[in-house]
C-alpha cells in the first residue's frame, strides 16, 4: 500500500489542526468533558460532513480521511465526539440506515448540532425492545441518541425515549461518560452490523491515539532540549536519549499500523487482523510513550495542571478503549489457527 497521505486527508488535517487550536478548550482537571464550541466549529467549517458520502452532501471521502482528523483531535486532546459521532455512529447510519434516519439523526450531527454515542455490549433485544446496562459509555452524558449492540443486532434508541436512564461518569481525565441502562427502550434496528461498528471503531481508536503520542513526544524532546540537569541539557544524557528514540519507533509503529488497517477496511480488504494489530500498537506504544513523556518531564510531569498530564491521561484511556493489548494478541491467535 501507498502510505502517503491523500491530498483530502491532508487538506482535512490541516484544516482541523487549525481549528482545533484557535477553538478547542480545556478545562480543569476531572471537569467538562465536551467542547460543544470546538465541536460546532468542525460543524460549520465542514470537517464533520468532509468525510461522509456525496450523496449526503459530503465530500465523498472516508474512513482514511476520517483517521487523519481523528489524529489531530488526539494532537489536541480535544474534548469532540467525533469517534463515536461521525466514524461510527453518523457512518453506520448513512450506510445501513433509512433516508428518514438520516435526516433526523444524521444532518444535526455533521453540522455540530446533536451528539451520538455507541455501546458495544451489555444489551440484549426483543421484539424491537432493548435492554442493559453498559457503563463509561464515551461522551453518554452528552448524547442526543445512542447505537447499542445486541447479539446479531445493532439498534439506535433516542436519548429522550421511555425506558432509557443516562446517568454522567466522571472517567480518568474529564466527566464525558456515562452509566447507560435500558429497560424495553424502543430501538430501531439496523441489522446486524457490530463487527463493522467496532473494526471502524478501532482503527478511529488508534488514529486518535497516534495523535496524542505524537504530539506527547514532541512536547517531550522540546523540554529535554531546554531542561538543564548538573549544567547539561538532559536531553544530552544517554538514558534520555534512549528513552526518546525507543518512543520515536513505538510512534512510527502507530502510525504505520493504523494506516495499513484503514487502508484495509476502506478498500474492502479482510481487515480483522490489521485493526487487531493497529490496536496492540496504539496500546503497548501508547502505554510506553505515554510513561516516557511522565518520566523525561519528572516532578512536573506528575502535576495534574500541566500540559503532558493531559496527554498521558488521554493515552492510557485511549490505550483501554475498545480493547487493551492482550485481547488484541488473542485474536490475532484465533485469526493464525482459523488460517
Amino acid at each position: 500500500m501507498d502510505f502517503t497521505p491523500s491530498e483530502a486527508s491532508a487538506d482535512l488535517a490541516a484544516l482541523t489542526r487549525r481549528l482545533l487550536t484557535d477553538k478547542a478548550t480545556h478545562d480543569p482537571h476531572g471537569t467538562g468533558g465536551f467542547d460543544a464550541v470546538a465541536w460546532t466549529a468542525l460543524g460549520q467549517a465542514g470537517v464533520l460532513d468532509a468525510a461522509l458520502p456525496s450523496s449526503l452532501g459530503g465530500g465523498g471521502f472516508g474512513l482514511l480521511e476520517q483517521c487523519a482528523v481523528l489524529t489531530e483531535i488526539g494532537r489536541a486532546v480535544a474534548a469532540v465526539p467525533y469517534l463515536p459521532s461521525i466514524t461510527m455512529a453518523a457512518s453506520a447510519l448513512a450506510e445501513f440506515g433509512t433516508p428518514e434516519l438520516v435526516d433526523r439523526w444524521v444532518l444535526p450531527v455533521l453540522r455540530g448540532e446533536r451528539v451520538l454515542a455507541v455501546a458495544l455490549d451489555g444489551f440484549t433485544a426483543a421484539e424491537g425492545r432493548v435492554s442493559g446496562t453498559r457503563t463509561a459509555v464515551p461522551f453518554g452524558a452528552f448524547a442526543h441518541g445512542f447505537l447499542v449492540a445486541a447479539p446479531d443486532e445493532v439498534f439506535l434508541v433516542d436519548a429522550a425515549a421511555p425506558g432509557v436512564s443516562v446517568r454522567p461518569q466522571q472517567t480518568v481525565d474529564h466527566a464525558d461518560a456515562a452509566l447507560l441502562s435500558l429497560s424495553e427502550a424502543p430501538g430501531v434496528s439496523l441489522g446486524d452490523i457490530g463487527e463493522w461498528l467496532r473494526l471502524r471503531g478501532t482503527a478511529g481508536v488508534c488514529a486518535q491515539q497516534l495523535g496524542v503520542v505524537e504530539r506527547a513526544l514532541e512536547l517531550t524532546a522540546a523540554y529535554a532540549a531546554g531542561r538543564k540537569q548538573f549544567d547539561h541539557v538532559i536531553g544530552g544524557f544517554q538514558a534520555v536519549r534512549q528513552r526518546l528514540a525507543d518512543a520515536y519507533l513505538d510512534v512510527e509503529a502507530v502510525r504505520l499500523t493504523t494506516l495499513q488497517a484503514a487502508w484495509q477496511l476502506s478498500s474492502g480488504v479482510p481487515a480483522a487482523a490489521a485493526v487487531a494489530t493497529a490496536k496492540f500498537w496504539a496500546a503497548e506504544a501508547g502505554h510506553r510513550v505515554a510513561h516516557t513523556a511522565v518520566h523525561v518531564h519528572g516532578g512536573v510531569g506528575i502535576d495534574v495542571d500541566h500540559v503532558v498530564h493531559r496527554y498521558f491521561a488521554a493515552a492510557k484511556r485511549l490505550e483501554f478503549e475498545l480493547g487493551p493489548a492482550t485481547p488484541q494478541l488473542l485474536a490475532l491467535g484465533d485469526l493464525l489457527a482459523d488460517g
